[in-house]
């Protein structure tokens, strides 16, 4: 684990998961029924090429593994590469749970089908 990855630990109590392309930080919610996904971050010259999907999927096998049920993520519209972010999660495959002034949360279902 890298020095901002304890950091984020100890003062948000987030885990990291992270390779050569980025990282990404979640926290488990709801008894670990739910994953958020708080922070996904992929090298501009590894953009575009699976490696958001790659870091995501990572973190929902850790979930399923600790009984989790649903992910979350969300966007908030005001935020720089508010759309990019957007683009990612509807992609993943998540879909709109609810939307306000300046917070969009988006669910998937961790559960197999």
């Amino acid at each position: 684990m890298s020095l901002y990855a304890d950091y984020i630990l100890e003062h948000r109590g987030d885990c990291t998961i992270e390779n050569a392309n980025g990282f990404a930080t979640y926290r488990f919610l709801n008894n670990n029924a739910t994953v958020y996904l708080v922070d996904i971050y992929v090298r501009p010259e590894a953009r575009k090429s699976g490696a958001a999907s790659d870091l995501a999927d990572k973190v929902c096998e850790i979930a399923r593994q600790k009984g989790a049920k649903e992910l979350l993520g969300t966007v908030v519209p005001s935020a720089r590469n508010s759309t990019a972010s957007l683009k990612v999660l509807l992609g993943y495959g998540m879909e709109l749970q609810s939307a306000s002034a300046d917070l969009i949360i988006f669910r998937k279902s961790l559960q197999e089908r």
